[in-house]
């Protein structure tokens, strides 16, 4: 690079320093790259339990609705031969 064309010390030192920083910014790369995937993860798991929570809430929609609505009982009781 540009110490093998220079071939002085300040070109070699800058170069190293090149060196440095496309290292740290591959490093910050790699970082901020895992911690997305962590987010989408997290992401993905809230979507699924979302549709989970609403499901239980429909669920116990129904059951007030049953509640409200008991059916209609059969009247037990007894009958004389004469109201038949």
């Amino acid at each position: 690079m540009l110490s093998s064309v220079l071939k002085s010390k300040k070109a070699i030192q800058v170069n190293i320093q090149i060196m440095l920083v496309f290292s740290k910014v591959r490093e910050l790369f790699v970082d901020s790259l895992e911690l997305k995937l962590d987010i989408e993860e997290i992401k993905r798991r809230l979507a699924s339990q979302d549709k989970n929570l609403e499901q239980v809430f429909t669920y116990l929609e129904e059951l007030i609705e049953k509640q409200r609505d008991p059916p209609p009982r059969r009247q037990i009781d007894y009958k004389r031969k004469s109201e038949e």
